[in-house]
């Protein structure tokens, strides 16, 4: 029988679990400055998740969702956009945002229950957070049909989990991407648990990259917790994309290593050995290690960096307590464009806090 075709899927990996080259660095690798920057951001983020975390715990934060672990994803993908490209993300992504410029504050006022953190002042062409799994990901190739319709070259930049690589959305958003050769890129956060889900109960495929190939689209696998690789994979994505050269999927190998969300217990479904072999793997300690070895950071500095997030940290936490709340007339102020007029009035009552039963209002 002759072979029609044949796939194969390629993984990459540039820092082993202790911060040490294994085989020839990319390009990326040498800009000591860039890899700099980049842990200040890690570190921010994760000290800033577990002030989130905290936040929550004593009642000043609504349900949240912990994005430690995944640092290196985050900031690797996001080094590689350009300001005027678009990124579409889930609630996991806070790291990104954080990345992209959304500030503290906002991301502070949208978790404490107030849509108005999602108004964020930088970038104002990225998409709020979308808590429906992979409802985004058909967003994101409107957003990217739209930038090839324009002839902009832009990209946009869907990031999800490896849960909603098993819903329809994800498949229609990559056959759509796939046939009209869209400037988009989308990663794959496998980090094991979609819930308290295994990823070998989601789906028989060895690897989440190859479920491109069925939409045309190339797939790579790449270490999550390696940010050098998953800076390396996004740069080729994205320049590709960006020169018309179609989609593109990147699989992000990593692990959760909190619950799911505040809501979740995770050791109810998961052991506690495997956790602690996750956090062996886990992404900042790695690259700390590699810029330790390369002479572009000290302990002097870590300490400095570490004082600098504590600081920021506690006067955004500041300004969001003092931040007045959302009043009731808010939740009719993000729905339409035009009130229609059978909700209109009940905006109105709840401006002045008048009674209505509404009967005459019917339409």
């Amino acid at each position: 029988m002759p072979v029609v075709s044949r796939f194969e899927i390629e993984s990459r990996q540039y820092l082993d679990e202790q911060g040490r080259a294994c085989g020839a660095m990319p390009e990326c690798a040498r800009d000591l400055a860039t890899l700099t920057e980049l842990y200040r951001q890690m570190v921010l983020a994760r000290s800033f998740d577990q002030k989130m975390l905290a936040l929550q715990r004593t009642g000043q934060l609504g349900t949240f969702a912990s994005g430690v672990g995944k640092e290196a994803i985050d900031v690797g993908v996001v080094s590689a956009m350009k300001p005027e490209d678009a990124l579409l993300v889930t609630y996991r992504e806070t790291t990104a945002q954080l990345a992209r410029g959304v500030s503290l504050l906002e991301l502070l006022i949208y978790w404490g229950g107030d849509e108005r953190g999602s108004n964020f002042a930088v970038p104002r062409g990225d998409y709020p957070v979308c808590i429906t799994i992979a409802s985004h990901c058909c967003h994101a190739v409107g957003a990217a049909y739209a930038f090839k319709y324009r002839k902009q070259p832009r990209v946009a930049v869907c990031m999800l989990g490896d849960g909603a690589t098993s819903k329809g959305e994800f498949y229609e958003a990559m056959n759509g991407a796939g046939i009209w050769r869209l400037p988009i890129v989308f990663v794959v956060t496998n980090n094991q648990w979609a819930i308290s889900v295994p990823r070998a109960a989601q789906t028989a495929a060895q690897t989440l990259a190859q479920k491109a190939i069925a939409a045309g689209i190339p797939g790579i696998q790449v270490d999550g917790n390696d940010v050098v690789a998953v800076r390396d994979v996004a740069l080729e994505a994205m320049e590709r994309a960006r020169s018309g050269g179609g989609p593109a999927l990147i699989e992000a190998l990593s692990y959760r290593l909190a619950d799911h969300t505040t809501a979740d217990d995770a050791s109810r479904y998961r052991s506690a050995d495997e956790v602690v072999a996750a956090w062996k793997r886990e992404p900042i300690g790695r690259l700390r290690n590699y810029l330790l070895a390369q002479g572009a950071w000290s302990r002097p500095e870590e300490e400095a960096l570490l004082k600098s997030c504590s600081e920021q940290i506690q006067a955004a936490t500041q300004a969001y307590l003092a931040h007045p709340p959302p009043q009731p007339a808010q939740m009719f102020d993000h729905l339409h464009a035009v009130l229609p007029a059978a909700w209109a009035w009940q905006r109105e009552e709840a401006l002045d806090g008048s009674s209505h039963d509404g009967s005459d209002h019917t339409r």
